[in-house]
């Protein structure tokens, strides 16, 4: 398919959409049951006297489990319209289900229905919108209700203040959660080993690892037996750090206390062996799991693969997808997007492109990550017809490009000079729901600077404010750079001066940019200061500067105090 597009499609890009309905993949089996638990509904319809509430509860239940939470909602208005009175049970299953649809606004109604109805909320009732307001990010709404529950008389449990941390940590509250576990205590609610795994994972996600093994100390004193999941939370967050003693040292005592490594255990040590180049102590985890009788699953094999890519050992990589495949286990989508992204970085793009077409045979859906990486990689070798071919199959498949994908693009066409495409593609990703970021206008105005729109670019970063965007140290460099490169010296200059009173300071980069074009116009003063200026700084002149340096000083016309000047900047 994608080779017959390659044939037909040009750069034209006015009618790329931007956006797409998402479409879930249920498996087949899980239609199935839904048709059936659907079909069990209805029967129970049709029969005289109806059943009582508990058997439509339990169908709901088994559906809710299934995820199919519209078809939830759906039966729900169906059997009010039955004139079928819900219990608090049945009402909670619909709270669930539309927090679940992500209108935890929906479950507050039906909170007030179960008032209006003279029922009393439960606990569940409670804790379920609790999860709601957390998945949503709406933490202080969470903590409100947790007060207002309390307020109301009703002692949350284990599970609620677990929800509650759970949501704090999420957001990067790990402190607020710390609090809500001692304050759990004072309240004569017992924490659970799910309360402490939630903190500890959180305290070494934020590579807090001495309050993470004092928390794991501390619930052992307590009397709470730390399990597989505690485990690997401690040694992910030791792995991270390169702390391989202290790793050795948990795995010892988690064996000692009968809590067996998992495949999560080793395939946490054989992605972070691979992380820092040591392939050999990584197949040295995966022995050891074998030995054990642990299979590694794809995650392992996928650690692996990337380690060996990492040191551009593809044929390695290659070997260990072979070994993965026959041994049974099968590759999901990352397994080929590893893959693709070192043949494309390798400009192997064809290699690229036949794993692509084999993810399609098998069926495997690509994900937004995979488009990127093959549309970057024929972009990379100059084949940008070929990578908007990519683009419209990408479309055609209901995959939603996101903003790297139209930056890889719009750096592409911008690269090859079709500025005008360039601009039409900016229109319409401004025109969308998608908020463009500086890097976006980076590529535009650097790609105006290169065609010699100068005048274009200086327009579109002086209305950079009035897209609610500042500058950083990049837009600035470009386009000091586009100036310079039209001789517009002073007021090159005059923007280089503006960036510390805008809070942008010069990176070594802008100033050996600006330094040279002071040496190629013969203003050697000018250059000399802004040297000095660079090397109070910590900056040194790179090897473009350099070279231009030492030209100039074999040049015989030169005044000898300014070639003395110049002469300083090479030691």
């Amino acid at each position: 398919m994608l080779r017959r597009a390659f044939s037909s499609c040009g750069t034209h890009l006015l009618s790329l959409p931007l956006c797409f309905p998402s479409s879930s993949h249920n498996t087949f089996h899980s239609k199935s049951q839904n048709f059936d638990a659907v079909a069990s509904f209805n029967r129970m319809l049709r029969m005289n006297p109806l059943p009582s509430i508990f058997y439509f509860n339990k169908l709901l239940t088994s559906i809710a489990k299934m995820k199919h939470h519209s078809t939830v909602v759906s039966l729900s208005h169906r059997m009010d319209s039955f004139g079928i009175l819900p219990d608090v049970y049945s009402l909670n299953i619909l709270i669930n289900s539309f927090c679940h649809l992500n209108r935890v606004d929906f479950a507050f109604s039906v909170l007030a229905r179960i008032l209006k109805l003279g029922f009393q909320p439960d606990n569940v009732t409670f804790t379920t919108l609790i999860r709601g307001l957390c998945f949503e990010g709406e933490i202080g709404d969470a903590l409100h209700l947790f007060d207002k529950m309390i307020g109301e008389g009703f002692r949350p449990n284990v599970v609620t203040y677990s929800t509650l941390m759970n949501g704090l940590c999420k957001v990067g509250n790990t402190s607020a959660a710390i609090r809500l576990l001692r304050s759990m205590e004072q309240g004569n609610c017992q924490a659970n080993v799910v309360a402490y795994n939630t903190i500890i994972d959180s305290l070494c996600k934020d590579t807090q690892l001495t309050e993470a093994l004092n928390l794991f100390s501390e619930m052992i004193s307590v009397g709470i037996t730390p399990d597989v999941v505690t485990y690997n939370s401690l040694i992910h967050g030791l792995c991270n750090l390169c702390d391989w003693k202290h790793v050795k040292t948990l795995l010892n005592e988690m064996v000692d206390r009968k809590v067996m490594p998992d495949v999560v255990t080793f395939t946490t040590m054989v992605d972070a062996f691979c992380k820092v180049g040591k392939i050999t102590e990584a197949h040295d985890v995966v022995n050891t799991m074998i030995q054990r009788g642990i299979e590694p699953n794809v995650f392992t094999y996928n650690a692996l693969m990337d380690g060996y890519c990492l040191q551009c050992k593809t044929d390695e990589a290659v070997k260990v997808f072979d070994v993965m495949v026959n041994k049974g286990c099968v590759p999901n989508v990352w397994s080929y997007n590893i893959l693709i992204n070192v043949f494309c970085k390798m400009q192997r793009i064809d290699k690229a492109m036949y794993l692509f077409e084999e993810m399609c045979r098998i069926e495997l859906i690509p994900n937004v990550v995979t488009y990127n990486t093959l549309i970057q990689g024929l972009c990379h070798v100059g084949r940008l017809q070929d990578a908007i071919a990519v683009f419209h199959e990408m479309v055609s498949c209901g995959q939603i490009p996101d903003i790297v994908t139209y930056r890889i693009i719009l750096d592409s066409l911008c690269k090859n000079r079709h500025l005008d495409e360039a601009m039409n593609l900016l229109k319409i990703i401004e025109g969308s729901n998608m908020d463009p970021d500086i890097q976006v206008y980076n590529i535009v105005i650097d790609g105006m600077c290169g065609g010699g729109e100068v005048e274009a670019a200086r327009d579109l970063f002086s209305n950079l404010s009035s897209k609610g965007l500042h500058p950083n140290v990049w837009t600035y460099t470009i386009m000091i750079n586009g100036l310079c490169r039209q001789g517009l010296l002073a007021e090159a200059n005059k923007l280089f001066r503006e960036m510390n009173q805008n809070g942008c300071s010069p990176n070594d980069c802008t100033y050996n940019l600006i330094a040279r074009a002071f040496l190629q116009n013969n203003e050697t003063l000018g250059a000399t200061q802004l040297l000095e200026e660079m090397r109070a700084r910590g900056f040194s002149a790179d090897v473009s500067t350099t070279t231009l340096i030492v030209e100039m000083l074999s040049n015989d016309r030169l005044d000898q105090s300014v070639k003395q000047n110049l002469s300083t900047f090479l030691k």
